[in-house]
């Protein structure tokens, strides 16, 4: 946290980006869109070095007593190396813009526009620097992968022309000048539409996040997801995932959102007997299921739409049923996992649902206004900035949360710094697209992905199968090291391709690459809503994770669905009602099942034996092979199933209920303001 003349200036420079952003939807400036990100990455890259501590610690003999606190630790606070930083980085994205001539450079955007191909002395030096100074902020936010993947592809871009030419990634080979070019210089470097995307959507939405938290949604969606389940037997489990998914039209990030429903739920979990691991999994995949969420999917949905050239409206009509089916396998694991564990069965005093409503209704307003607007044929930036107003608006209907200027500014200083990190990520995506684009790396690494299913067999439909499980397991493997914008772009560039030449439709393409991106939030070994839940439950990291794996199973299939067989276009809502009531309800029975089967307990019945589980597993799999022949079979092994569970229940008798008990948690609610 930022204090003093750095607090200050800070503030001053979110103003000024928060500001800016909001001037772009009603005023575009005349220079064009380039332009205004040029101006926009001047004024959030900088920021990034003062926020986010560079993780090297000053030894201890060199510290002044004013670096320290009380108790003598290190203070974060912005040292002269990232002052300096700072500066170099507000001198390298506003090179292009400023009318100083520099030598043979400099002169204005036009001018350097015009250099275009035929960078000056002075581009290329401050197009190297920008370049080191994005993958320095890229280390400083998410870690050392992501600039270690950026640096693997831009060594291809330069020693790729080294390679024999019978490579199929071969390629010319490019100099370092060329491609500081198409890094600095062109539109599809850092300046292309991941940036755009970040610049456009993305921190008008944080803002709209963060005024809807100030204004008191944050807790009423949690509240009223207590008081909807406070008699019943999994009353825990289900606040926990209800809270997520209404947190998660809020966030749109998923180790936050666990965080949040974390910190409030899991004293009830606690009470009601789940261990730390088995909760923090159920708080982990539901907080991941935010970034599927509508209204504010995660920020790869926006590059989605940019992508494919279509409404962000469009984009949430395709993550509606997947987001349904997705709650839907959390919400039968938890039932399984109360019947099976003796969960004991929490009542949470927090009052009636409609009188929180009656209350406190007025939050889903904004979120409903989102959709009213985007559904008039009105643009996304302008549909949540006024969604933001009408949240603000209404937030003086409670005197406690009432958005008064100081606290308005307050959130939009908030939203500014959550865009912080996402805006260094997609920056340098634009080293991904860019070396992409000039390599013809895309093309080439598709016919890779397709020779190596066409090996195995000739069939076109089994290559397919084969094509996506290699593209499935390719991103989740990519998006264990880098963030989930950053595995979208590189998924789209290199899976997408190959995909698409195998007859798959952009939209399921696309939404099968959104999904294992997001998905990577909950892979293990990283995990990093598993790490989240586990800081806030105390339970050990792996056991997390592979219970995170276990809630979240039905959304590493269900996207094969997506391209594997026409009729999983209808799980996107597309292709006619009769298709998405058909692959909606076949699919519901597939998760269903496969609830089931990793549970081990069949609700209303019984424990399922390892038969049962194997016979269940093969079900739902085969359901998601969305034809007529397949699903029968699938049916048919579901049933099989089922009778025997209900024959082992019957030769071991009526299974125990476990003992119900009434507890009250006056400590995390207060029922005074409910």
């Amino acid at each position: 946290m930022l204090s003093g003349p750095a607090g200050l200036l800070f503030t001053a420079a979110a103003l000024a980006v928060g500001l800016l952003a909001l001037w772009q939807v009603f005023r575009p400036l005349a220079q064009g869109s380039k332009y205004y990100l040029i101006i926009f990455l001047a004024g959030m890259l900088p920021p990034v070095f003062l926020v986010h501590p560079a993780g090297l610690r000053m030894p201890a003999w060199r510290r002044r007593r004013s670096d320290s606190d009380s108790d003598g630790s290190a203070l974060a606070r912005p040292t002269a190396v990232d002052w300096a930083l700072a500066v170099l980085a507000v001198a390298a994205c506003l090179y292009p813009v400023l009318p100083i001539p520099l030598g043979t450079g400099g002169g204005g955007y036009n001018a350097f526009l015009d250099r275009q191909g035929l960078l000056a002395p002075p581009d290329l030096v401050l197009g190297t620097i920008l370049l080191l100074l994005l993958l320095e902020a890229c280390r400083r936010t998410t870690g050392w992968i992501l600039p270690a993947v950026c640096l693997l592809f831009l060594g291809y871009g330069y020693y790729g022309g080294l390679l024999p030419q019978s490579f199929p990634v071969a390629h010319a080979g490019l100099d370092f000048s060329q491609l500081v070019d198409a890094f600095y210089n062109s539109d599809s470097g850092f300046y292309g539409t991941p940036l755009d995307v970040a610049a456009s959507y993305i921190v008008l939405f944080t803002i709209y996040g963060a005024v809807l938290e100030l204004s008191g949604a944050g807790r009423f969606f949690v509240e009223l997801s207590a008081a909807a389940f406070r008699r019943s037997r999994t009353a825990a489990g289900r606040t926990a995932v209800a809270s997520g998914f209404l947190l998660g039209t809020v966030s749109g990030s998923g180790a936050a959102t666990t965080v949040s429903i974390g910190a409030v739920t899991w004293p009830l979990l606690r009470r009601a007997g789940y261990p730390a691991e088995r909760a923090g999994g159920m708080l982990a995949a539901a907080g991941v299921g935010a970034i599927l969420s509508p209204p504010t999917l995660g920020a790869a949905a926006f590059i989605i739409a940019e992508y494919l050239g279509v409404s962000y409206l469009q984009v949430l009509s395709w993550a509606t049923v997947p987001t349904v089916l997705y709650y839907l396998g959390i919400l039968l694991s938890v039932e399984i996992d109360a019947r099976r564990s003796g969960v004991r069965p929490v009542v949470i005093d927090v009052g009636s649902p409609w009188r929180l409503l009656a209350r406190f209704g007025y939050h889903f307003a904004s979120l409903i206004a989102i959709v009213v607007f985007l559904a008039v044929g009105m643009s996304a930036t302008r549909a949540v900035v006024f969604a933001t107003l009408l949240a603000a608006a209404l937030s003086f209907l409670d005197r406690t949360h009432r958005l008064t200027p100081p606290r308005l500014m307050t959130a939009l200083v908030t939203g500014v710094r959550g865009a912080l990190a996402v805006t260094a990520v997609c920056a340098a995506a634009g080293i991904i697209t860019a070396t992409t684009t000039k390599t013809g790396l895309g093309p080439q690494a598709a016919a890779l992905l397709v020779g190596g299913a066409k090996a195995a067999t000739s069939n076109p439909t089994v290559v397919l199968a084969l094509t996506a499980l290699l593209a499935a397991v390719a991103l989740s493997l990519l998006g264990l090291a880098v963030p989930v914008t950053a595995s979208f772009v590189i998924g789209w560039v290199i899976v997408g391709p190959a995909l698409l030449d195998l007859g798959v439709t952009a939209p399921a393409a696309a939404m099968f690459v959104f999904y294992f991106a997001v998905l990577s939030e909950v892979s293990p070994p990283t995990a990093l809503a598993a790490v989240a839940a586990a800081a806030v439950t105390g339970g050990r990291l792996v056991p997390t994770m592979w219970q995170t794996l276990r809630y979240a199973l039905p959304a590493y299939l269900i996207p094969i669905a997506f391209v594997i067989t026409p009729a999983g276009l209808g799980l996107l809502g597309i292709g006619g009602v009769p298709r998405i009531a058909f692959a909606a309800v076949v699919t519901a029975l597939s998760v269903s099942v496969l609830a089931v089967a990793a549970g081990g307990w069949l609700p209303g019945v019984g424990p399922a034996g390892a038969p049962e589980r194997v016979l269940g597993a093969l079900a739902g799999v085969t359901l998601l092979w969305l034809e007529p022949v397949p699903v029968a079979v699938g049916v048919a092994l579901a049933a099989i199933a089922a009778a025997g569970v209900l024959v082992r229940r019957g030769s071991t008798g009526r299974p125990r209920t476990p003992t119900e008990e009434k507890l009250c948690d006056e400590s995390t609610y207060d029922s005074r303001r409910a």
